[in-house]
């Protein structure tokens, strides 16, 4: 297609070609045939389509949020050597330029660049945008080869310890594949093992599979840490504000997951990941954290809290003085409740058995964190 400079080149020429038959004059009717004729040439030179084949890899697919990211496009040629071509990858909004050097007929290259992970996100990457353009910049095609794929920049998290409820709960493990065998609670159907009891062999499933297949019951008594996260637009007065709970909301999850303990995650919208406490918890939590965004709601976070089961800690993110005095009215449900109060504008004062960290940074969320589970 014709850029701007395309479409007034024809046009103007077009204009003086009507100016030197209306006069008489034969050299401006010889400039607007030469001036048509490189609008014309310009169009045939972007015409051609490369015929290439792009396959793209992400490594690694997953980062935290400022982590490095590289996207690798491998370019293969399929047809003639193409000249005069650019190419950029998109990259969520942006566009990264990609080096394609200048291929022979069915040669290969892989070409590296950074991804940007400045920004929590699904980003969409890809696909290629080869760009052909004439040397006097009159026409330009844009093409695309390749799949898109996608890179998960998730929550930066800090390394915390497991917060004490301050009651007694079992202590021999979390529901998972790991836990100690219990009664209760149906958790999975696995092979039998010698020392299994034969009494949890589950017949049908050993007559479809031809192997013996026992249920695995588990003890369910482990207490649940709840992590609320204050989602509404209207209670965040900067972005990065946001991120920064967002951030402190995956740390504190990620480090009850990697204790094997269950949690739940909530917004004012409802649940946004519940687990039972199992090996592969920390990438669940982190993958729903992923795609958390400021949403419009009536209710706040700590709404949402009164139709969930009690019991276990509670860790409420948020960014003022707002929430607690709806946090008094649930805690009484709770063995222990934590705010975390994201970057405030003065001090608060917290309700009885309610404890209160002003969080600054991660660091900071890190240092307050292990203070406090040494209070009981």
């Amino acid at each position: 297609m014709l850029t701007p400079l395309g479409w007034g080149t024809a046009a103007g020429s077009v204009l003086l070609y009507a100016a030197g038959w209306w006069l008489g004059y034969p050299e401006p009717a010889m400039l607007a045939v030469a001036g048509l004729a490189a609008v014309g040439a310009a169009a045939l030179w972007t015409l051609p389509r490369p015929k290439l084949d792009v396959r793209r890899d992400i490594a690694p697919a997953k980062v935290e949020r400022g982590e490095p990211a590289v996207g690798v496009v491998h370019v293969t040629n399929r047809g003639r050597a193409a000249r005069g071509v650019s190419a950029h990858d998109a990259a969520g909004a942006e566009s990264v330029a990609v080096d394609v050097p200048r291929l022979r007929p069915g040669g290969t290259r892989s070409v590296t660049y950074r991804l940007p992970t400045d920004r929590r996100g699904e980003i969409p990457v890809g696909p290629l945008r080869l760009v052909r353009a004439d040397p006097l910049r009159l026409a330009r095609r844009v093409r695309e080869y390749g799949e898109p794929r996608v890179l998960l920049v998730r929550p930066k998290t800090v390394r915390l310890p497991l917060l004490p409820s301050g009651r007694a709960h079992h202590l021999e493990g979390p529901t998972s594949d790991r836990s100690p065998a219990g009664t209760a609670t149906f958790h999975a159907l696995r092979e039998y093992v010698i020392g299994d009891e034969l009494r949890h062999i589950h017949w049908k499933s050993s007559a479809r599979t031809g192997t013996l297949m026992v249920r695995q019951l588990v003890d369910a008594s482990l207490p649940t840490t709840t992590v609320v996260l204050e989602a509404r637009p209207d209670a965040w007065a900067e972005p990065d504000d946001f991120e920064l709970a967002v951030d402190a909301a995956a740390s504190v999850a990620v480090g009850a997951a990697a204790a094997n303990f269950p949690v739940r995650v909530l917004t004012g919208d409802g649940p946004l990941a519940d687990t039972r406490g199992g090996p592969d918890d920390v990438e669940a939590l982190l993958d729903r954290l992923t795609a958390v965004a400021p949403k419009e709601g009536p209710r706040s976070a700590v709404d949402a809290l009164r139709r969930v089961r009690a019991g276990g800690s509670l860790v409420v993110v948020a960014s003022g003085t707002a929430e607690l005095g709806r946090i008094a009215s649930v805690r009484s449900r709770f063995d222990r409740v934590v705010v975390l109060r994201v970057r405030p504008s003065g001090p608060a004062s917290a309700p009885p058995g309610v404890h209160v960290i002003d969080l600054a940074d991660l660091d900071g969320l890190a240092e307050s964190w292990r203070r406090l589970g040494s209070v009981r």
